[in-house]
């Protein structure tokens, strides 16, 4: 089979080659999909650029969003046939410890993430674990399933299970135009709040409009004053940040009182120098939200297959093409997800 393979660190054509591989073979309890699409993260950059959290072992097979065809079965597997549609929950957890007992699958000291300490989908064929497919909700098709997993699971548990976001309250979301972003504006326009949404060109504005009520270039000043001058100097009652240190002092400035900041990323750094007078002399909180769980997996899938939430996808590319995939990935150049069609 053909497989986009991390050898090193370094440039998309330096790092990236689409290889020939040996076609996995499923044990008895897993599954082999055959790939229709397979979306980008941030995780798949870091592998190639270097991760401060991650020892750089090569060959790297990224990719965690992921859906496709079942192609063939375990010996053990009895929920899955050949030819069913089926979508990738991209964590694999212990199945025994107290926070998987409690359905926290993200808080195992043992879990691993598919497309970082796994094989993941950017080959024709992927072998998983069968416990970790759910049927492709509805009737959307591969691109849609494989543009939500990841981004919309990671944004529900900020917006709604850590950062308890109602309607009528009001959200700033950071970055709107990448795909965490993107997925928590959508998530708290659906809530029914007021959605404020940062980005950096006009270009990306008007394509973010539709979901939010006032876009925010963040490099034509502080976002924080912006947010002051639109709340008449109130503040918002949640801000989703996935930048890092650059925004933490920012982000907090922008909360009104007793506001929640919810972080799921430190794409900037992972050391912010912050006042934390500004925490709690305002009563406000700081709240961790990394990926969730099934649940909330299942939760976003549902609503994306009622046509409640909509993914939204920027470029839908084959194999051949994933160094351009790269490219607009780091660079910014991208409103949503990068799709990658490693099989038709």
């Amino acid at each position: 089979m053909r497989a986009a393979h991390v050898t090193r660190l370094g440039s998309p054509e330096e790092a990236i080659s689409v290889v020939d591989v040996e076609q996995p073979e499923p044990g008895s309890e897993e599954v082999r999909l055959r790939v229709k699409a397979c979306a980008l993260n941030r995780l798949d950059v870091f592998a190639r650029l270097g991760h401060p959290d991650e020892e750089d072992r090569f060959p790297k097979q990224t990719g965690g969003d992921v859906a496709g065809v079942v192609d063939a079965v375990g010996d053990d597997v009895t929920d899955w046939e050949p030819g069913d549609r089926a979508v990738v929950y991209p964590i694999v957890s212990c199945g025994d410890c107290e926070y998987c007992s409690m359905g926290e699958e993200t808080m195992c000291s043992s879990y691993e993430i598919v497309g970082e300490s796994r094989p993941g989908g950017l080959a024709e064929y992927l072998v998983v674990p069968a416990e970790i497919l759910d049927p492709i909700p509805g009737d959307i098709d591969f691109v849609t399933a494989a543009a939500y997993p990841v981004a919309f699971t990671t944004a529900w548990r900020m917006i709604v299970t850590a950062g308890d976001l109602r309607p009528g309250e009001s959200a700033l979301v950071l970055g709107a135009s990448g795909g965490v972003g993107n997925a928590a504006a959508r998530i708290a326009a659906f809530l029914g709040a007021t959605v404020y949404a940062t980005t950096s060109t006009a270009e990306k504005a008007d394509a973010l409009s539709s979901i939010a009520d006032e876009m925010i270039d963040y490099t034509a000043g502080s976002f924080d004053e912006a947010i002051a001058d639109l709340t008449d100097g109130r503040g918002v009652d949640l801000v989703a940040d996935h930048v890092g240190q650059e925004t933490w002092q920012t982000s907090i400035d922008s909360l009104a009182t007793g506001g929640r900041m919810v972080i799921c990323g430190a794409t900037s750094g992972a050391n912010p120098d912050f006042d934390i007078r500004s925490v709690y002399q305002r009563h406000r909180k700081i709240l961790g939200a990394p990926m969730g769980n099934r649940q909330e997996f299942r939760t976003v899938g549902r609503l994306v297959g009622a046509g409640d939430l909509k993914p939204c996808v920027d470029r839908v590319l084959p194999l051949d093409r994933i160094h351009e995939a790269h490219r607009a990935l780091e660079n910014r150049d991208v409103v949503g997800k990068v799709v990658i069609r490693p099989s038709e």
